[in-house]
């Protein structure tokens, strides 16, 4: 049997079994996509294939657009001023620790960018499991204009470690901001096209839909979005996450939709993202000395700063859902281990700081997943009382 349809095997029936190991186990199904990944990886199951490798990065683009799906722009521009003020106070605060451990430890400055990144994909899968509640509800609100910062410094970060800091740095910074300034206009220009015309968003994404236009829409401004950040040299991923802003922002009437979207990803795409991180994380590095100890370090580092970050939502929604808001937003693992890799292939980051990364971002999601858990427990029982 040749290596590549055991590659294909191996991915089908992780694809097929995670679901059930994560049942077991009471855990998030991503990490142990990741686990099973490393271990049959490992094993020699799993080999860096061109064709996956391809299909993993199509499936960390389109979790970027799921997130997208998330953030109504509309609903985020009428954030009351009071909430906005302190989201932003958040997001300083954050890097404010971030620049202040990286100086006093000595790091790589790259620190500075990673250790405050912030990813909605897994707060989505929270609110699945407990709701909309007033915790999440500011969560998604904090978390997506956390997540256009990281992505924004993760476009500007992968110029930098491409090409340095000179006249291609300046290039990648207009390019972003003429592209930025172009969506602002694109924005505003569809949304007074369908308030002037609002039978044009209907007919673009029919409420009877045989055809499946919604999906051959949302594909096509993905793929779009994609192809213009390509050609203009920036951070897919950034492209990948405004398409899916379209989405809930234009698009209001096609409820279903995110979650249809989502339902396809999760299913096939994203899965072998994560099955492709964890094929690339060497077993054998845990032997390495000191990378445990400094995985902990850094996945308690990023959690810490969140949750004390978070207390300036005090007066918003309590001590509690102010602790669970910031243990929300402690899970950056796609961004995290996207970053990390971008840092490891340009040599901003040695090799036992990238396993780190790797395990720290594992080490978050289990150990955070199980506490907000624990927390959410505790405070239903002592309303109940």
């Amino acid at each position: 049997m040749s290596d590549n349809v055991i590659l294909i095997i191996t991915i089908s029936l992780i694809i097929i079994f995670s679901p059930f190991f994560a049942k077991l186990l009471k855990l998030p199904t991503t990490p142990i996509e990741i686990i099973l990944g490393s271990l049959l990886g490992y094993f020699g199951f799993i080999h860096d294939e061109h064709l996956f490798v391809i299909v993993a990065e199509l499936g960390f683009l389109y979790l970027m657009f799921i997130a997208g799906t998330e953030i109504n722009l509309k609903k985020v521009l009428k954030t009351p001023k009071k909430v906005m003020r302190n989201v932003i106070f958040y997001l300083i605060i954050l890097y404010t620790f971030s620049i202040t451990i990286s100086m006093y430890l000595d790091l790589s400055k790259i620190f500075m960018v990673l250790l405050p990144l912030i990813s909605v994909g897994l707060v989505a899968t929270l609110s699945k499991e407990y709701g909309k509640t007033p915790w999440l509800n500011l969560s998604m609100t904090a978390g997506g204009i956390g997540e256009v910062v990281s992505i924004g410094l993760l476009t500007l970060t992968s110029s930098a470690l491409d090409s340095g800091f000179g006249t291609s740095l300046a290039h990648t910074i207009l390019a972003l901001i003429l592209f930025l300034l172009f969506m602002f206009v694109l924005f505003r220009a569809v949304e007074l096209l369908f308030w002037w015309f609002p039978w044009v968003s209907t007919a673009l994404m029919p409420h009877e839909d045989n055809k499946e236009q919604d999906i051959r829409l949302s594909m096509g401004i993905f793929f779009l979005l994609v192809g213009a950040m390509l050609y203009l040299g920036l951070e897919l991923a950034f492209g990948a996450f405004l398409a899916g802003i379209f989405i809930p922002t234009f698009f209001e009437h096609k409820h279903e939709l995110p979650e249809k979207l989502a339902s396809y990803g999760f299913g096939f795409l994203i899965p072998i993202f994560f099955i492709h991180i964890g094929s690339t994380f060497n077993l054998e590095a845990l032997m390495m000395e000191g990378l445990i100890s400094k995985a902990i370090i850094i996945a308690m580092s990023m959690v810490a700063m969140r949750v004390i970050a978070s207390l300036v939502f005090i007066k918003d929604i309590g001590l509690t859902d102010s602790i669970l808001m910031g243990l929300s937003h402690s899970m950056p693992l796609t961004l995290l281990i996207a970053m990390a890799t971008l840092a490891y292939h340009a040599s901003s980051i040695d090799t036992l700081h990238y396993y780190a990364f790797i395990l720290a971002a594992l080490f978050q999601v289990i150990s955070v997943m199980i506490v907000i858990k624990l927390i959410n427990n505790y405070k239903l029982q002592k309303e109940e009382t």
